[in-house]
């Protein structure tokens, strides 16, 4: 039973996934820290205000005038921000890390005389029409 479970994750690259799922983990969490720590404090000092992760429309207020429901927007929008983010990071990783397969040479052709179809230029016979090459 050991054995057909080894064997089905050897056949799934479940390792492989595995791996690419805690190096993802580790990736979304340098760069959150990236966001929260370096960018955020830059960006905040661009909006007027300052705080616009705590920017939030109330809906209702208490009889003492606290917050009772609000709609947090500026935690969406942060969490939006960082989103994108770690998107463009990884994408950027993941383009750096991944080569890309070398191009397949096109095969030579030639025209049948007979058919006007491509056929292979060692051919000798047309595979459309039959006639000899």
């Amino acid at each position: 039973m050991l054995k057909r479970i080894l064997s089905m994750l050897e056949g799934l690259n479940a390792m492989s996934l595995a791996l690419g799922v805690i190096i993802g983990g580790a990736i979304g969490k340098v760069v959150g820290s990236l966001t929260s720590d370096v960018l955020m404090p830059v960006v905040s000092l661009m909006i007027p205000g300052g705080s616009w992760r705590t920017a939030e429309f109330v809906l209702k207020r208490n009889d003492v005038g606290e917050v009772v429901n609000s709609i947090k927007a500026g935690s969406f929008f942060g969490s939006l921000v960082d989103f994108l983010i770690i998107a463009f990071v990884i994408q950027w990783l993941t383009k750096m890390l991944m080569k890309p397969a070398p191009a397949v040479p096109a095969v030579p052709m030639k025209t049948c005389p007979e058919c006007r179809e491509s056929v292979v230029v060692d051919a000798r016979k047309c595979r459309h029409c039959g006639s000899a090459l």
